[in-house]
């Protein structure tokens, strides 16, 4: 089976093969990871040993603090707000489609002054502003993005440069590639994406936004009260946060840190849009210079076709390439788990669907003949 699922996404055979081996006796205790008290000392530990891990792939020095929380992106799409603005307070976004929309909903709802410094949707979502073109109002609390979209296939490529402290949504392009710590003050990912399974959220922040929080929140939705606790003020996800420690030690010790694994992600996407460059079947929709090395999204010149390369593509082993289901098409996730040999087979696969195309229908023939595409 070839797992091109968007997320929660494939692990890597040797984390989950150690999974399985560790799954009744967590370094000897005799115990599951998911029977120990948070409380324990293993569990401690284990929550110190992945913000350590966490700070040596990511080369953070101790400015930076290392916090693992719950609720997924979309809890941050809560707590970015409320802990670095109040009601009334500007705040800008850089909206590039379906997650960062989602983004700005939050502050809105919590009645802050919202802006856009940039925005992609007059193409259609197609491409991310360029950093140049980014315009971010002086007063403003924060500038949010999306460094990658999922559904879109698009990606920043260069982080923008503010005046104002920058909050990036990371969750499917952190830990896939070399890190600029200087880029942002404050990062999230949940880690369902590249670094481990769904139930935790990595967030790394400069020590010096959390000394700007003023308001009283809710004691689970400070970020003050998740670094005094050292990300145990509640019950953490145990069993989560050992995943992702065991994703962090195989980037380090078996990929060999996050240069080496982005070296990989840009040779799987490059094998991938090289051939859909090369296709007169598959397009792939992103601007080229926009496109996105986790999330290769594509078309195919009619929904019938679309079905059919999806069924027999499922037929054939591999899962999880339905688009998004807010525009249809297909899509190729490349997360951490994803082998080049994946990517490989796939292309084959595709270059054989479309040495298929003399049994097409004669409207979907006349589309790859001349070139025509399909409504996304």
């Amino acid at each position: 089976m070839f797992n091109f699922y968007a997320g929660p996404a494939g692990l890597p055979r040797p984390v989950a093969d150690r999974i399985q081996r560790e799954l009744s006796d967590f370094q000897g205790t005799g115990m599951s990871i998911m029977e120990i008290s948070h409380r324990a000392p293993q569990v401690e530990w284990l929550l110190a040993d992945t913000a350590a891990r966490t700070q040596r792939l990511l080369r953070l020095d101790e400015s930076y603090e290392v916090l693992l929380l719950q609720g997924g992106g979309s809890m941050q799409f809560a707590m970015v707000p409320m802990n670095f603005s109040a009601p009334g307070e500007p705040v800008d976004y850089i909206d590039t489609g379906y997650w960062a929309g989602r983004s700005i909903k939050d502050p809105r709802l919590l009645g802050r002054d919202v802006a856009l410094a940039g925005s992609s949707a007059d193409r259609g979502y197609t491409y991310v502003p360029p950093p140049e073109s980014i315009r971010v109002r002086p007063n403003a609390r924060y500038l949010h993005l999306v460094t990658n979209n999922t559904v879109e296939g698009t990606q920043f490529h260069r982080p923008p440069r503010a005046a104002v402290p920058i909050i990036a949504d990371m969750s499917s392009d952190l830990m896939s590639d070399v890190f600029d710590p200087d880029a942002y003050h404050l990062a999230y990912a949940h880690a369902q994406k590249n670094i481990g399974i769904a139930g935790v959220t990595l967030v790394v922040v400069r020590r010096s936004m959390l000394e700007r929080i003023e308001a009283e929140l809710p004691a689970v939705l400070d970020y003050r009260v998740h670094s005094a606790h050292r990300s145990n003020f509640h019950t953490p996800p145990t069993f989560a946060i050992y995943v992702s420690w065991l994703m962090l030690g195989w980037l380090a010790d078996e990929i060999g840190g996050l240069a080496a694994m982005g070296a990989i992600n840009r040779r799987k996407a490059q094998i991938l849009y090289d051939y859909l460059d090369g296709s007169s079947c598959y397009r792939a929709v992103a601007e080229p210079a926009s496109r996105s090395l986790t999330n290769v999204v594509f078309t195919l010149p009619t929904p019938e076709l679309t079905r059919r390369f999806l069924d027999e593509a499922e037929d054939a082993g591999f899962v999880g390439l339905a688009g998004h289901r807010t525009v249809g098409g297909c899509r190729a996730s490349l997360f951490n788990g994803v082998t080049v040999e994946s990517v490989r087979r796939l292309v084959d696969f595709m270059h054989d669907f479309e040495r298929g195309v003399s049994s097409l229908s004669p409207t979907a023939s006349r589309r790859l003949d001349t070139g025509e595409r399909s409504p996304r």
